[in-house]
């Protein structure tokens, strides 16, 4: 995978969904590319808002009693403790964990994601109101 943000090959067909991550591919790629002396701070920012976007994911797969959910979940959790061992270390190695992430993201979006939203779309779960919830 290269090292592109958004595509619209991502989306997912639930704007609930399709927004979120397209503002987090967005972000980890301007944190690739960001200086030095904002690579800490941005890498802070990034990892709050993946845990929101993972804790509202959950959420969701706990409401429809999601089969897949427990892999789902280490999934986002081995990622999380990936990027939480590079706070507060060196900006080379921070660098080159989250150069790994959106690579990670895209394939995350292409499998587990994919799969979700079709559970949640045949589920009934109104995902505007779920929406609202997050």
């Amino acid at each position: 995978m290269d090292n592109t943000g958004w595509t619209p090959d991502m989306a997912l067909g639930i704007p609930l969904f399709d927004e979120a991550h397209e503002a987090l591919a967005e972000q980890i790629k301007q944190l690739t590319h960001c200086k030095d002396e904002d690579f800490s701070a941005g890498l802070a920012q990034l990892i709050e808002c993946l845990e929101d976007d993972f804790r509202h994911e959950e959420a969701l797969m706990e409401a429809i009693d999601y089969p897949a959910l427990r892999s789902h979940r280490e999934q986002h959790a081995r990622v999380l403790a990936s990027l939480h061992q590079q706070e507060n270390g060196a900006t080379k190695s921070g660098r080159a964990a989250v150069g790994l992430v959106l690579p990670w993201f895209h394939a995350h979006l292409a499998t587990a994601d994919t799969a979700l939203a079709i559970a949640l779309q045949m589920s009934g779960l109104d995902l505007a109101e779920a929406a609202k919830v997050g």
